[in-house]
């Protein structure tokens, strides 16, 4: 879990650069343009992260059975189908930016032109994105997620240098961060792919070998689906949260940009342990060892609510601190310092059942995980829509929603865990 955990929180600290320069360097204005692109950038994510960890459960289990030859077709099968995904989100990414800003999201006037800059040149870096999460499952489906950390921390050091030049320096704005991100993930793509041909043989693929097996795609396709469909239906049910906070303003949009990414922070423990329990399983899977997957299973849910306990107090203590750091304005501080440590409290219902959605992926399972993320998203979006109109609650709901949908992603998610309906999947 540690390395996984260090990549994702390498791959989140050079995008949060964006926002601590944009914010102190560039004004409250730039960083609520680039806020305002943050529910499209997980749009754009969901799809990246969903098939590759839908490839990495396939690997694994591949892998843990000795299937060597298998895994490689395999690994080379996933690894065209996201390059073919990663050109196809570039051109759909510069295509929409405007209308899905000023339509969907309602990004207010003042902000739209900033904003759709912004993504417009941030989408033309999709392609590394969508290469390095599949290099990334390839790793990690053999066991290897070291690798991802070295390679991400060179990214993250170009990335903030070149905020710092871009933005501070050149006084490029929204431009230069958007530039700095786009540069951080092709050199992060680039990293991952020259380690893996030259530390695994078995991945050094012939041109010959470059050829389009629709079976095999097909099952990249078939099991990343769930995974994919789970993301985007978060990521969608935020476009609604996203207009909800439009509505109050640019103070709120500021503030919920940096509070989004403090939160991000906050569950990476219990997204990387979801993402270790799914290769976990996975692999146990293929070398039939059920009784190790409960075990590991248990043990991640302890963990994870040990150190979400931890983050819990650190927030109390320093929350005016992590928001002064972004540069906000007072009002905008405010709201921030009030949602981070609502969020805070939240956790702990959401790390006693997100690590388990990785087994429930690992067990060829994920349709219940996205089950679970559609029933506790809905909740926020009703919610929020709902009990907003009552003065006393107003514009707080846009923070308190969590609890809401993560105390129910909770309760359903323990209740198919101890009926058990999972486990013929796992005799499979």
């Amino acid at each position: 879990m540690f390395p996984v955990f260090m990549g994702l929180l390498l791959q989140q600290f050079y995008n949060t650069a964006d926002t601590i320069i944009v914010g102190n360097f560039a004004g409250e204005t730039s960083l609520a343009a680039v806020g305002a692109c943050g529910v499209l950038t997980l749009v754009f994510l969901a799809l990246a992260n969903g098939f590759s960890a839908g490839a990495c459960v396939l690997i694994a289990q591949l892998f843990g059975a000795g299937k060597e030859q298998e895994m490689r077709k395999q690994a080379l099968s996933s690894l065209l189908v996201m390059i073919g995904m990663g050109i196809v989100a570039t051109a759909v990414g510069v295509f929409i930016s405007r209308f899905a800003l000023k339509y969907v999201l309602a990004t207010p006037e003042s902000l739209l032109s900033m904003a759709d800059t912004y993504f417009k040149i941030y989408a033309m870096g999709l392609l590394f994105q969508f290469g390095y999460n599949i290099i990334a499952a390839i790793l990690r489906g053999i066991g290897d997620s070291k690798a991802t950390l070295y390679f991400l921390l060179v990214a993250s050091v170009i990335n903030i240098v070149l905020d710092i030049v871009l933005v501070y320096n050149f006084r490029m704005g929204v431009v230069g961060a958007a530039v700095a991100t786009d540069i951080a993930q092709a050199v992060s793509c680039a990293a991952g792919f020259i380690y893996m041909i030259k530390k695994y043989p078995l991945f050094r693929f012939r041109w010959k070998e470059l050829t389009f097996e629709w079976s095999l795609a097909k099952q990249t396709l078939k099991t990343g689906f769930p995974m994919a469909l789970q993301q985007l239906i978060v990521s969608f049910g935020f476009i609604f949260i996203q207009r909800a906070v439009n509505s109050y303003g640019e103070a709120m949009t500021a503030s919920f940009s940096v509070a989004q990414k403090i939160e991000t922070y906050m569950t990476l423990p219990a997204n990387a342990l979801m993402t270790t329990q799914s290769t976990y399983t996975g692999q146990n899977i293929g070398a039939g060892q059920l009784d190790r997957v409960m075990i590991g299973a248990k043990h991640t849910v302890i963990i994870s609510e040990i150190i979400s306990i931890c983050i819990l107090s650190v927030i109390f203590v320093f929350a005016k601190p992590i928001v002064a750091a972004f540069g906000l304005g007072a009002i905008a501080a405010d709201y921030c310092v009030s949602h981070v440590r609502c969020v805070a409290i939240c956790l702990i219902p959401f790390a006693s059942y997100f690590p388990l959605l990785g087994l429930f992926q690992g067990a060829n399972n994920a349709l219940y995980s996205t089950f679970v993320a559609t029933s506790a998203l809905a909740v926020r979006v009703i919610s929020t829509y709902t009990l907003q109109e009552i003065p006393t609650i107003s514009y707080r709901m846009i923070w308190w929603n969590a609890l809401f949908g993560w105390g129910l992603g909770c309760i359903i998610t323990w209740v198919h865990f101890y009926k058990g309906k999972w486990k013929p999947h796992i005799s499979d």
